[in-house]
């Protein structure tokens, strides 16, 4: 099985809550923690990019991650992401990154943090690992035990799960 990339931008995937302030901030990505408790045997090779908020993304931000995925040597890639600006991200790599340059790139985040204890975000990383391995070249979301062509997806902010949206 070819290598997996998997690129860390936070988002509340990687959210911490401070007990004394009650605010939730960055510290270190969990996906190390969450690929051991995943019992993941595949090999994946870890970089974070940057640990910020979706909401706080700028086009620089995205031109980072629009670079690493163009210099990666994997041809699979998993990006964690914040939810809320997640498909402007996928927008930038389909703008960028051609279906027809072999990539399989899968955008994937949580509702929760994952510090909480009762996060999506392990359920999220694993079906978004298994969705970069068996889907064509294209960029994907993956969400709630699904995957979404990057153009043909929103969050629902009132039910707070993304959903398919006719082309």
């Amino acid at each position: 099985m070819e290598p997996i990339g998997v690129f860390v931008t936070g988002g509340t995937f990687d959210k911490q809550y401070n007990e004394l302030t009650g605010a939730l901030s960055f510290k270190e990505s969990h996906l190390v923690e969450m690929l051991r408790l995943g019992r993941c045997r595949l090999d994946v090779s870890i970089k974070t990019l940057m640990m910020i908020d979706s909401l706080d993304m700028s086009e620089t931000d995205r031109s980072r991650i629009v670079a690493a995925c163009h210099e990666a040597r994997e041809r699979r890639i998993v990006i964690t992401h914040g939810t809320d600006t997640m498909v402007e991200t996928a927008r930038a790599l389909a703008a960028a990154i051609p279906p027809g340059n072999g990539r399989t790139i899968v955008l994937t985040g949580a509702m929760v943090p994952y510090a909480f204890g009762s996060s999506d975000g392990l359920f999220n990383l694993g079906s978004a690992l298994s969705f970069v391995q068996v889907l064509p070249p294209g960029v994907y979301l993956a969400m709630n035990g699904r995957y979404f062509s990057w153009e043909r997806v929103r969050k629902n902010r009132g039910t707070g799960v993304f959903e398919p949206i006719d082309a």
